[in-house]
C-alpha cells in the first residue's frame, strides 16, 4: 500500500510540473525558452533540454564560430547538486552575409539541445528547477546583445520517463540533423596564396556537392567572406579556400577542424596536413541546381540534342555570317557538280567536327590540370587573341586578293576541284568554328555546362552534337539537289563577292585587336600592329610571287622572304608572353553603359545588395564575346531598362570574365554554365537568381527586374 502511494504521488507530481510550465522570455528581438525532450527524468539518466530561440524576421544569432564577427550564443547553467549540463549540441549553421563580411549563425527558429543528467540519488517524486542565463547578440543591420534567465521544473520519476509531446520530435530532429564525425579522410595543403582542402569517403562517392561548404570551428583558419570553389573527385571533393590570419606566421596549423555541409546534411571533420589524394579532384566543377535552369539536371541524350539544337542556331550568330556567307558562294560555285559539292559538302563537315574535338579535347586537358576556363577560354589568352587578329586579317587579304591559297582560301572562283577544293572546305569549316568560339547560342550553355562535369567521353560526345548541328544546314544542303540548283550560277558576281567578303574579315580583326588592347593594356597596340605591317607586307609579297610565276617565272627568293615573314609576324603576335595593364579589364571597372551605371562584381558586393533588399542584375560577360556585345547595344543601354532600374531600384553587378577568374568561373558552373553569357536577377527579398535567356530584349530585362522587386 505504501508503494503505491508513492506511485501515485509520483504521477501527481510529473502531471502538476510539467516542462511545458516553463515561460518564454522575449529579449527584444527574439523570444527564447526552454524545452525539454521528456516528461521527466530518472535518476541517473540523461535527457535533452533545448535552448528554443524564435528571431525576428530579418535578424539572426551565431554559431559556435560566428565568422567575420559576432558572438555566439552561450548559456550558464544554475543547477541543483549533483546535476550537470553538457556542451551545446550545435546544429549545422547557415551563411549569413552583411556587407563585406560573411558569419554564420542561424535565422526563424532554431533548437540548441543541451544533455542535461541528474544524479543518481536524484529522489523520485521530485521536482527540480533547471536554471540557465543565456546571452544573444542578435544582429540585422546593427547587433544588439540580449539575454534571458530561463528556468523549467523538471519531475524525477522512476522508470523510463515519457516523450514530451510538444518537444520529444523537433529536439530529436535537431540531434539526428546536427553534423557528426563520418569516416572521411580529409586533409590539406597551402597551395600559394590558396588553401586546399581535400575530403574521400564513401558517403561523399556520387553525393551531390553542388552545395558543399566548409564552416571551420576556428576563426582563424580561412577567409570567410572569400567564396569556396568546388572540384569533384570519384571519391569526394576538394574545396579551394583562402587562407586566414592562422597561415601568415610559420607553417600555419597542423590540424583544421570544422564542419562540411552538403546542403541537406553536414558532417564533422578534422583535417589535418598533407597532400591531397588523388580522388579527391579531377572531375570538375559540380552540375548546378539553380533556379532558371541549370544543367545539372540533364543526362546525355538530353545534352547532346540541346547541344545539336545550339549548334544548328549558332549559325545564325553575327560573329560566323562572314564565314558561312563564302561557305555558301563556294556551294553555288559548284551547284551543278553534284559530286564535287558534296566533297565539300563533307569536307566542311570535317573540319568543323575535327576543330570543335579539338576544342573539347583541349578544354578537358587544361580542366584535368586544375584550371579554371569553359567555352572561349582560348580567348582569355592574349597570345591567342593576337594570333588569331592576324589570321583575321591574312584571311581578309586573301579574299581581297592579295594573295591566293591554291586558287582561293575559301575555294570561291574557278577552277577548283579535287583536293584543292576540299582542303579550301576542310579549312572554312575549322574557320568557322574558330570565328564562332567567341558567341553562345540558346541551348548550348546547359549542355557545355553539363559536358564539363561528365567524363572525357561523354563531354566529346556532346561538343560532337554540337559541331553536327553547326555544320548540318551546309552539308545538307550539298546532298539535297533540288536546294543546290536553286542557287545562283556561277559567274564574275562571285568575284566581287568574294572580295566584299573580305571587309567584315577586317572588321573581326579590328575587333579583335579591341579585346586585345582591354586584355594587355595600350601598348600591345604597337605591337600587334607592327605585327600586322609585317604579315600584309608577307601576303603582298607571296602575291607578288604567284603572279609572277603564273607568267612563267621561278621567283623562289621573293615567295621565301614572303614566308619567312609570315612566320615573323605570327611569332611577334604571340611572344614573348603579354604582360596585364594595371586594370585588367576596363569593362570590369566600375562604371555603366550609356545610361544604366554598375559596379564590378564580387560574393561580397551581391551579398551586400541582397541584405540591403535590393534587387540585384549581375551580367557575367566578356570583351571577346559577340552575344554579350550585341546584348549590350540592343537591350542593356535602352532608356527602358534604365529607367526600370532607377524605378526598381536594382544593383547593376558586371562580372567580366575577359580575362581569366576563378571566382567567376566557379559562380558560372555553380549555375550549370561554361561560358558567357549569363544574366541572374536576384529578387529583393534574396533567395537564388533567375537564369535570364542569352538574347536579351528590353521588355525581358523590365519584366524581369519588375518581377524581382516584389519576391
Amino acid at each position: 500500500m505504501t508503494r503505491f502511494f508513492a506511485r501515485l504521488l509520483a504521477a501527481f507530481a510529473v502531471l502538476g510540473a510539467a516542462p511545458a510550465m516553463a515561460q518564454p522570455v522575449d529579449t527584444g528581438h527574439l523570444v527564447a525558452e526552454l524545452v525539454a525532450r521528456d516528461q521527466s527524468i530518472a535518476p541517473g539518466a540523461t535527457t535533452y533540454v533545448a535552448l528554443r530561440q524564435k528571431i525576428d524576421k530579418g535578424w539572426h544569432t551565431y554559431w559556435r564560430n560566428s565568422g567575420d564577427s559576432g558572438e555566439a550564443t552561450r548559456i550558464a547553467w544554475t543547477l541543483p547538486a549533483g546535476w550537470t549540463a553538457g556542451d551545446i549540441v550545435w546544429p549545422a549553421p547557415t551563411r549569413q552575409p552583411t556587407g563585406p563580411l560573411m558569419n554564420y549563425g542561424y535565422q526563424g527558429e532554431v533548437l540548441l539541445p543541451v544533455p542535461v543528467t541528474a544524479p543518481a540519488d536524484a529522489k523520485p517524486g521530485q521536482s527540480v528547477t533547471l536554471k540557465a542565463a543565456a546571452t544573444f547578440l542578435v544582429c540585422e543591420e546593427i547587433c544588439v546583445p540580449e539575454d534571458a534567465v530561463l528556468t523549467l521544473s523538471l519531475p524525477v520519476v522512476e522508470g523510463l520517463a515519457e516523450p514530451n509531446p510538444a518537444w520529444s520530435g523537433p529536439i530529436a530532429k535537431a540531434l539526428s540533423d546536427a553534423p557528426t564525425p563520418a569516416a572521411f579522410t580529409s586533409v590539406f595543403a597551402k597551395q600559394g596564396t590558396t588553401l586546399a582542402l581535400a575530403i574521400t569517403g564513401q558517403a561523399l562517392k556520387g553525393a551531390d556537392v553542388s552545395q558543399a561548404y566548409f564552416f571551420p570551428f576556428d576563426s582563424t583558419v580561412i577567409d570567410h567572406a572569400k567564396p569556396q570553389v568546388i572540384e569533384r573527385g570519384p571519391d569526394g571533393l576538394t574545396l579551394t579556400l583562402t587562407p586566414g590570419y592562422a597561415f601568415q606566421e610559420g607553417d600555419g596549423p597542423k590540424a583544421m577542424a570544422g564542419v562540411l555541409s552538403l546542403g541537406d546534411k553536414a558532417y564533422e571533420i578534422g583535417a589535418t596536413a598533407g597532400a591531397p589524394p588523388p580522388g579527391a579532384s579531377g572531375l570538375g566543377a559540380p552540375p548546378s541546381k539553380a533556379v532558371g535552369g541549370g544543367g545539372g539536371a540533364l543526362g546525355l541524350p538530353l545534352a547532346a540534342a540541346f547541344a545539336f539544337l545550339g549548334g544548328l542556331i549558332l549559325n545564325l550568330m553575327p560573329c560566323v555570317f562572314p564565314i558561312l556567307a563564302m561557305k555558301a558562294a563556294s556551294l553555288a560555285g559548284h551547284a551543278h557538280e553534284r559530286r564535287v559539292a558534296q566533297g565539300q559538302g563533307l569536307a566542311f563537315l570535317a573540319g568543323v567536327l575535327a576543330t570543335f574535338l579539338a576544342l573539347a579535347v583541349a578544354l578537358i586537358a587544361v580542366r584535368a590540370g586544375g584550371a579554371a576556363v569553359g567555352w572561349g577560354f582560348q580567348l582569355q589568352s592574349p597570345p591567342v587573341v593576337a594570333g588569331l587578329a592576324l589570321l583575321m586579317l591574312a584571311v581578309a587579304l586573301n579574299l581581297s586578293g592579295v594573295f591566293e591559297v591554291g586558287s582561293s582560301l575559301q575555294g570561291v572562283g574557278t577552277g577548283l576541284a579535287g583536293k584543292r577544293g576540299m582542303a579550301g572546305a576542310f579549312f572554312t569549316g575549322a574557320l568557322a568554328v574558330v570565328v564562332a568560339a567567341p558567341c553562345t547560342a540558346p541551348f548550348m550553355a546547359p549542355a557545355l555546362g553539363w559536358a564539363l562535369t561528365q567524363s572525357a567521353p561523354a563531354a566529346i560526345t556532346v561538343f560532337l552534337a554540337l559541331g553536327l548541328g553547326f555544320a548540318a544546314p551546309f552539308a545538307l544542303a550539298a546532298f539535297v539537289p533540288g536546294l543546290l540548283t536553286r542557287l545562283p550560277k556561277p559567274g564574275p558576281w562571285m568575284e566581287g563577292f568574294k572580295k566584299l567578303m573580305a571587309f567584315p574579315m577586317y572588321g573581326a580583326a579590328a575587333w579583335l585587336v579591341w579585346v586585345l588592347t582591354i586584355q594587355a593594356g595600350n601598348t600591345a597596340l604597337a605591337r600587334i600592329f607592327a605585327a600586322a605591317v609585317v604579315l600584309a607586307l608577307a601576303a603582298w609579297l607571296l602575291g607578288v610571287a604567284q603572279h609572277r610565276r603564273a607568267q612563267g617565272g621561278k621567283p623562289l627568293a621573293l615567295a621565301g622572304i614572303g614566308g619567312a615573314l609570315a612566320v615573323v609576324a605570327a611569332l611577334a603576335a604571340v611572344w614573348p608572353s603579354y604582360g596585364e595593364p594595371q586594370a585588367a579589364s576596363s569593362a570590369a571597372a566600375e562604371g555603366g553603359t550609356a545610361n544604366v551605371p554598375y559596379e564590378a562584381y564580387s560574393p561580397e558586393k551581391l551579398a551586400a545588395a541582397q541584405a540591403a533588399g535590393k534587387p540585384v542584375f549581375v551580367n557575367f560577360t566578356a570583351a571577346w564575346c559577340v552575344t554579350c556585345q550585341v546584348n549590350e547595344k540592343v537591350a542593356l543601354t535602352s532608356q527602358g531598362v534604365a529607367d526600370a532600374f532607377k524605378q526598381t531600384g536594382a544593383v547593376y553587378l558586371k562580372a567580366d570574365w575577359t580575362l581569366k577568374d576563378a571566382v567567376i568561373e566557379a559562380e558560372l558552373a555553380k549555375h550549370g554554365r561554361a561560358g558567357v553569357p549569363l544574366y541572374l536577377v536576384y529578387g529583393a527579398k534574396g533567395g537564388e537568381g533567375v537564369i535570364l535567356p542569352q538574347i536579351l530584349t528590353e521588355g525581358l530585362i523590365v519584366r524581369a527586374l519588375k518581377d524581382a522587386q516584389g519576391r
